[in-house]
């Protein structure tokens, strides 16, 4: 049992090409709109500029590649990531796979903490349907470990566990 634990951890660490920091959005306030921004500075409390939750939920990532599901689960084409008002829009790299692991971008670290759930704000957002078409894509949670400056295409890359 011991040998197919350790195969599994070795395929879980695996990833085939680093991602891309795709955009950086910042939410001054609560309902506030979505300023895009090419540079940004991370701080132990999330992105200098936004409005940033907790420990837990610093910073909010969302892959690239899921605006194209949510448009399509509302008859439509790709959603706009302003609209998911999520941090970091990362493409190439299953952010599912990380949970619980920290990953470089640009000279801040990063550790995956989990599931970031969609708010009645989709509706809102997306229009009908909108709430229903976010879950499981709307994204993931992540603190931050070393602060540091990010900036639009990035690689975001996996580091070794810890």
């Amino acid at each position: 049992m011991k040998n197919a634990e350790s195969g599994l951890k070795a395929l879980i660490a695996r990833y085939a090409q680093p991602g891309r920091l795709q955009a950086i959005a910042l939410r001054p306030a609560r309902r506030a709109a979505v300023t895009m921004v090419p540079v940004a500075q991370v701080g132990l409390r999330g992105i200098e500029g936004d409005r940033g939750s907790s420990d837990k939920r610093a910073v909010t990532l969302v892959q690239a590649e899921h605006l194209a599901v949510i448009g399509a689960m509302l008859g439509r084409g790709p959603v706009s990531a302003r609209d998911l008002r999520r941090n970091l829009l990362v493409g190439g790299l299953n952010l599912a796979a990380l949970k619980g692991r920290q990953l470089a971008i640009g000279a801040a670290v990063l550790e995956i903490t989990g599931l970031c759930a969609p708010c009645s704000r989709m509706e809102e957002m997306l229009g009908p349907g909108g709430y229903s078409a976010v879950r499981g894509h709307g994204g993931w949670c992540a603190r931050v470990i070393v602060p540091g400056r990010i900036a639009q295409g990035d690689a975001v890359t996996p580091l070794p566990d810890h």
